[in-house]
């Protein structure tokens, strides 16, 4: 109901400055070096910015925006660092983040604050990147990944601190923030207004022109629109599909493996015996012999328990040393020197007194070395295969790491190279759009376009089994326009495209002429003398708008920013034609001084107002704190991502 308050909040611009301690924390994990915030040195160095007495180094921020960008990618393939610094500024909004943080960090050391070393332990067992495959934090996960990382417990734990103190002290500004009702109910009646009007579509088709354009407009259009025509940069994949079959003369087990094998398991092919049986446990000796007692006058041990409220427990195939580990010796002991069917006696075991029957008696007679030979012998034989296939992956990795060609190593293994067709980031062929790589393959996409260039062989491990893949770049096609000749066709088809919407643009003019003079938008449509689609008439509430949230679509969205009785021309995506929007009436809302909605709009409507106090409060901070860039330093960083793909 209120998605529109919702969406304030949760805006990247929003996001972004409201938690940006939590986000840097973040990308410091995903490899920015954090050692880079440091004391002293003003302006020497390669520092690109100082606040109060910290330099913040170009180091830190080349890595904070490479490692922003790796998230991004894995959002859209298709990303390159030149429109990631470029168009979204990145790069602007990193160092901001990183300015703000120093300036709340030095502020916060400055009046004394400070964070505990238990809020640290806290924050560092939240982090999944630290937990292990309980769930729960694994110290050995964590020095594990902080030493991959090149990073100290140290380093981390100043970097938390630093994040944390920033929290807190944005959550005294933020938290707590509150709207007055009658702010609210102002806001609450808003999302009950009602707006009616009219959406009429101009069809770039309906006005494009009836001959075919010459090659002279063609080319003219091309030239004109050539970044239109831009092509993604374009990767061939050079791989090899490892698998079983590449280990050769790998020959049997011996019969000496075979024997050590099965004298290592000893204790697996001897003869043993198994008891299952059902047991109850007693709180004390008189209970658990009263319990015995109503067993000898011919009860059931489950009647016996159902009766005291009691559920017995069933313990299936138990050795004799299995059983102890599950009660106490005294009651494996007790347990197999029964016959089946028998009661023990109550017995004292490891969480109180037991009665147990024997329900099942198994005597397994173990195997001989023959019998046992040929589960061995496949239990070697998968083993050694896994080493084996293991020793080739590692022999064939050091030796890309060394320099090899993936020509020489697959000429030295007998294997054969295959090559995918030239493929963009996603893996997807714009030559043949409906072709596919295999999932195998697929995942090679994008380790081959983090590569700098071609010939860089690597080793990646495969799903399903013994397998792994040895690939490189085989052919780099760098972004750039496609030949005119290649689309000549959907040239002209966009030529036409765009003239019908200049046309229909010039219409959408004229009718919004009439309109303006308070000509109805049905009567106005008519004077273009032209078949069209029907006017779309439109009666919504901004609620049932906001609930169309994250996508409103455009048209809906502008006709609740106009006034009454006007009217608007709206382009549609990719010149498909225009859009006249006219707004015939407003009717406000009405809502109850009870209503429930009131108290929604009021606290999402303090978290608007938290939001804003947090961004006032670390403005003011950094102003007091006071910051200096150096143009010189962010320029040569600037260039260097632009520069890196």
């Amino acid at each position: 109901m209120l998605g529109f308050f919702r969406a304030i909040i949760k805006s990247r611009f929003g996001a972004v400055l409201g938690l940006v301690f939590l986000v840097l924390i973040v990308l410091a994990f995903a490899g920015a070096d954090v050692s880079g915030l440091r004391t002293g040195n003003l302006f020497g160095g390669d520092d690109v910015a100082t606040v109060g007495h910290t330099g913040i180094s170009s180091r830190e921020l080349d890595k904070t925006v490479r490692a922003a960008f790796d998230g991004e990618r894995q959002r859209t393939p298709t990303l390159t660092m030149k429109d990631f610094v470029t168009s979204q500024n990145a790069l602007e909004e990193v160092l901001s983040g990183l300015i703000d943080r120093a300036a709340v960090q030095e502020w916060g050391q400055k009046n004394g604050i400070g964070v505990s070393d238990r809020l640290i332990d806290s924050e560092i067992a939240k982090l999944p990147a630290f937990q292990g495959p309980d769930g729960k934090f694994s110290q050995q996960v964590y020095n594990q990944l902080i030493a991959q990382r090149g990073l100290t417990d140290k380093q981390v734990r100043e970097d938390i601190a630093k994040g944390l103190m920033g929290k807190l002290i944005m959550a005294g500004a933020s938290e707590g923030a509150a709207m007055p009702n009658g702010v609210a109910q102002r806001y609450a009646e808003l999302l009950k207004e009602k707006r009616s009007g009219g959406i009429l579509m101009l069809p770039s088709q309906a006005f494009a022109p009836k001959a075919p354009a010459t090659d002279q407009q063609v080319a003219d259009f091309y030239k004109a629109n050539i970044v239109r025509y831009q092509r993604p940069e374009r990767r061939t994949i050079r791989y090899v599909l490892v698998d079983e079959a590449a280990i050769k003369n790998l020959g049997a087990p011996s019969d000496a493996d075979i024997q050590k094998r099965y004298q290592a398991n000893a204790a697996l092919y001897a003869p043993n015996e198994t008891r299952s049986i059902t047991q109850v446990i007693l709180p004390s000796q008189s209970a658990a012999q009263a319990f015995a007692a109503d067993l000898a006058g011919g009860k059931t041990i489950e009647a016996a328990a159902a009766a005291k409220g009691l559920a017995p427990a069933k313990i299936a195939d138990r050795t004799h040393d299995q059983l102890v580990s599950d009660t106490s010796k005294a009651v494996a002991d007790a347990v197999f020197s029964a016959q089946q069917g028998k009661l023990i006696t109550p017995t004292k075991g490891a969480l109180g007194w037991s009665v147990a029957r024997v329900d099942a008696i198994k005597k397994n007679p173990g195997k001989t070395l023959d019998q046992a030979r040929a589960e061995i012998v496949l239990a070697l034989t998968a083993e050694r295969h896994k080493a084996a296939m293991t020793d080739l992956a590692a022999r064939i990795g050091e030796q890309a790491e060394n320099g090899t060609s993936l020509t020489d190593i697959v000429k030295a293994y007998g294997l054969t190279i295959q090559t995918t067709d030239p493929v963009q980031a996603d893996g997807s062929n714009p030559a043949k759009p409906g072709d596919k790589l295999s999932p195998d393959v697929q995942g090679l996409v994008q380790a081959a376009f983090a590569m700098e260039h071609e010939g860089q062989p690597q080793v990646a491990g495969l799903p399903n089994g013994l397998r792994f893949a040895v690939f490189d770049v085989g052919a780099i096609t760098p972004a750039a326009p496609a030949a005119l000749a290649e689309i000549k066709a959907q040239v002209a088809a966009d030529w036409a495209r765009a003239q019908g919407a200049a046309a229909a643009a010039a219409a959408a003019d004229k009718v919004l002429a009439a309109v303006a003079k308070k000509t109805p938008l049905d009567v106005a449509v008519k004077s273009l003398g032209l078949p069209l689609p029907p006017i779309d008439k439109v009666a919504m509430t901004r609620e049932q708008l906001t609930q169309m949230q994250p996508r409103v679509p455009a048209p809906y969205a502008l006709m609740f920013s106009m006034t009454k009785g006007s009217a608007k021309k709206l382009a549609a995506p990719n010149q498909a034609g225009w859009l006249v929007i006219a707004l015939d009436n407003v009717e406000n809302g009405t809502v109850a001084p009870n209503d429930p909605l009131i108290a929604q709009a009021a606290g999402q409507l303090g978290q608007v107002a938290g939001r804003e106090y947090a961004d006032e409060l670390r403005t003011a901070i950094t102003h007091e704190i006071g910051s200096k860039r150096n143009e010189a330093t962010l320029r040569t960083v600037r260039e260097a991502l632009v520069g890196a793909q």
